[in-house]
């Protein structure tokens, strides 16, 4: 048992150590050094209770304000990718309204473009019909009466009469 114990001197000698130089590292270091001298830090150097209520506050306080940190990061990740999945939805939607009305226009397009094409030929053929006719007409006039045996048109007729 002697020698446990001495085994377990031994150990905690040894970490005693280790840990005074861990301390000594941080006491060394500048940015340490200058809080300690600061008058807050000479304030907790002479208040030790108060150092270490801060100490267990602080400690304490990391979880919960770390899942507070985590819960507003998480909802503003959930609130961007709402803000995208809604965006996403109206242009979709907005997008097949669009192809609709293109489509609309398009087959609209085809049937002024028909009564066009249609309006057009049929507007060439009566002028063709009254060209033909005014140049018959011109031509009998300049070679003489027009001849018995030939039969009068429905169009020739309607502009004899008036």
């Amino acid at each position: 048992m002697a020698s446990a114990e001495k085994l377990y001197r031994e150990k905690m000698q040894e970490i005693q150590k280790q840990l005074n130089k861990f301390m000594q590292t941080i006491n060394n270091h500048s940015k340490v050094d200058a809080f300690l001298n600061s008058p807050f830090g000479q304030y907790l150097d002479e208040h030790p209770f108060v150092t270490l209520s801060l100490l267990v506050f602080v400690s304490l306080s990391v979880v919960p304000a770390g899942l507070f940190l985590t819960l507003v990061a998480g909802t503003a990740i959930a609130v961007c990718l709402a803000v995208l999945i809604i965006e996403g939805i109206v242009i979709s939607v907005s997008g097949i309204a669009l192809l609709c009305i293109l489509c609309g226009l398009a087959v609209m397009s085809l049937g002024v473009a028909a009564i066009l094409c249609v309006s057009y030929v049929a507007g060439s053929s009566v002028f063709n019909y009254m060209h033909a006719y005014r140049v018959a007409v011109g031509t009998r006039e300049r070679s003489g009466p027009i001849s018995l045996n030939h039969k009068m048109t429905m169009a020739e007729k309607s502009l004899s009469s008036s």
